[in-house]
């Protein structure tokens, strides 16, 4: 009991930084305001753990790969944990390709739900300045937009975000399908 206990709140508090972490990485990728808040808190959240390993790992083309390697280092660290945990004492190395597989869902759900944040905050706060709905557009646009020159809005209601989940429905197939491969178990459904 005690390790089922121990096991459900590493899940717990690791889903949560590691969500922190890749926001990091998704925001910087696409270029939103450092100075908001919400960013703000991201960065001061992160910086203990990334700013030692920046000096390690270098960005490539632009990309904060740094971040990307320490969701990797900290959802596999989970996963030796757990094993652990469960009383195995054997390092398999094939926890690393669980975390990737792991992050790679991570990443889908978060613009997933941030999706859903924009469309429900375009119905109930339409042109609101609050930092957390800038941030959520400055997240999603760069995911969005290409699907809006494809399918422009039509009578003024916007379409795109059903092409967006279709197309994030089918990540989520082949990324479920990967976690099956790698001996993970499928890591939940989308909807």
């Amino acid at each position: 009991m005690l390790a089922q206990i121990l096991i459900s709140t590493l899940q717990i508090l690791s889903a949560f930084y590691l969500t922190i972490v890749l926001l990091r990485f998704l925001l910087q990728v696409a270029r939103a305001d450092f100075y908001n808040p919400i960013s703000q808190f991201v960065v001061k959240a992160t910086n203990p753990l990334l700013i030692p390993l920046r000096r390690i790992v270098p960005s490539i083309g632009g990309v904060d790969t740094s971040s990307l390697l320490l969701a990797l280092l900290i959802q596999t660290l989970v996963y030796f944990l757990i094993i652990l945990a469960s009383g195995q004492v054997t390092l398999n190395p094939i926890i690393f390709a669980w975390a990737a597989v792991t992050i790679l869902g991570l990443i889908l759900k978060i613009y997933f739900w941030s999706i859903i944040a924009v469309i429900i905050l375009s119905w109930v706060a339409q042109g609101s300045y609050h930092p957390a709905v800038q941030l959520l557009h400055q997240l999603t646009e760069p995911v969005m937009a290409p699907f809006r020159k494809l399918i422009p809005p039509i009578g003024g209601l916007d379409l795109s975000p059903l092409v967006v989940f279709l197309v994030i429905n089918v990540l989520d197939i082949v990324v479920n399908n990967l976690a099956i491969q790698v001996g993970l178990g499928r890591l939940g459904v989308m909807f």
